[in-house]
């Protein structure tokens, strides 16, 4: 039997943003995903391979068609589409985390990955982007957008987001940021959205840049796909280490692409994460992530994707719009969210991933508790459920109802459960079932 302690007395904390993703919602507003996406209650979507859903968006190339055109002139700009889609996701509650660049070019002709003929002017038109969003420059908005991201992933070797060598990116980097922040000295800037953390030969040229140009970069940003959660924590680790090396030990993590893979290759590996990102397994995994990240040193965790067209989306499903499994995930995240401040839980059982939260007042709490593990994804074995003690104290004095929620083959967090204990402690025991995950209320009467 598995073991889950809560200690509501001792508290550990904000709940992080850990339940953010990429992208807004898609299709028309009484049959697509706006209404599910706005109760997901999502912190932020990062806005990176927008234009593949929503035409002549986000990227420099769409924003700023003709890159001869003079950045000074309001007319040499296309801010329609991004406007409107910007207003999508404002309106669902989410803010926007704007990635400054160009959507990853898969095919043979790369067009956005190509380095600027003028870095200078890019970030010129970059900062002429942000004064549209933020301060009304031409017909704009004051959208007070804090997270600017400069570029996506140029270390990436099939060379799709980047053609130039690391240290061109590197100059055009320094640019931006200094004449970004020289800008906007109130904003956050930062970047360069790394594929991993471990590849060497781009840090051996990008911290000894950090160590002697200093550059004022607020945020460190970074991707891990991967399939084991102490993984993320490991990533995440090795990313807090470069950052104290290069003499930014407060500057934020933000790991801002992941999602659930076995591997890239073979074939089969690929396609059944393809298969289980959609599915009960890709729940729990996101569960067991989200809840691994909450105690490390990331700031911000994104989710990738939220376009329905994408492999990667595990959200929402991709012709009816329907919630898939993870979506429910994120939802339960934000429960404990909501009521903001972390509490101590201790799990003590093969595959168990716990978190719990409580409100400010003391009176109400959750815990989110999956059922994980890696290494059954693959072996077609059938695994019976875990029977868990979940064991609390210190949440009040009054009588407490506790109510189950449960995530399974055939529930999407329905009600299991639900009984009254007379004071702020007490135990309660469930079958949870492998990829299974449990949404737990604890609230005064």
């Amino acid at each position: 039997m598995g073991n889950v302690k809560i200690s509501f007395a001792e508290t550990l904390g904000r709940i992080k943003d850990m339940n953010s993703v990429n992208n807004g919602p898609d299709g028309e507003f009484d049959v697509g995903s706006y209404q599910a996406y706005a109760d997901a209650r999502i912190p932020f979507a990062r806005l990176h391979d927008s234009s593949f859903n929503w035409r002549h968006t986000v990227d420099i190339l769409c924003v700023f068609p003709d890159f001869d055109a003079d950045e000074n002139d309001p007319a040499s700009y296309d801010f329609t589409l991004t406007d409107e889609y910007l207003d999508t996701i404002e309106k669902t509650g989410t803010k926007i985390f704007y990635r400054l660049g160009n959507s990853i070019e898969a095919e043979s002709k790369k067009y956005g990955a190509v380095p600027p003929k003028d870095f200078h002017k890019w970030a010129r038109i970059c900062e002429h982007i942000v004064r549209h969003e933020n301060e009304g420059w031409a017909d704009g908005y004051r959208r007070g957008i804090e997270y600017w991201e400069i570029w996506n992933e140029p270390d990436l070797v099939s060379k799709s987001c980047w053609t130039g060598t690391t240290a061109q990116f590197i100059e055009l980097f320094d640019i931006a940021i200094n004449h970004l922040k020289k800008c906007f000295p109130d904003l956050k800037f930062g970047g360069p959205a790394l594929t991993h953390v471990k590849r060497a030969e781009f840090f051996d040229e990008f911290i000894p840049y950090l160590k002697e140009k200093k550059p004022p970069m607020d945020f460190f940003s970074f991707h891990k796909y991967g399939s084991v959660p102490e993984k993320f924590a490991e990533d995440i680790g090795i990313a807090k280490n470069y950052m104290v090396e290069a003499g930014y030990p407060d500057c934020e993590l933000i790991l801002n692409e992941w999602n659930y893979l076995l591997g890239w290759s073979p074939k089969e590996k690929l396609i059944h994460s393809y298969r289980g990102l959609h599915e009960l397994i890709g729940a729990s995994f996101c569960a067991a992530v989200m809840t691994v990240c909450q105690d490390t040193a990331l700031d911000h965790l994104m989710y990738y994707d939220a376009r329905h067209s994408s492999y990667f989306n595990g959200l929402f499903e991709r012709y009816s719009w329907e919630n898939l499994k993870p979506y429910y995930a994120f939802y339960a995240f934000a429960d404990l969210a909501d009521l903001g401040t972390e509490v101590k839980t201790v799990a003590d059982g093969e595959g168990l991933y716990a978190l719990a939260a409580k409100s400010r007042d003391g009176g109400h709490g959750a815990l989110l508790l999956t059922n994980y593990r890696n290494e059954t994804s693959l072996d077609g074995k059938e695994y019976p459920p875990q029977d868990v003690r979940i064991e609390w104290d210190g949440l009040c004095d009054k009588p407490v109802r506790v109510t189950v929620r449960m995530l399974d083959a055939d529930r999407d967090l329905s009600e299991i459960s639900g009984e009254t204990f007379g004071s702020g402690a007490g135990f309660h025991t469930l079958s949870l079932p492998m990829f299974g995950t449990v949404l737990v209320h604890y609230d005064a009467e």
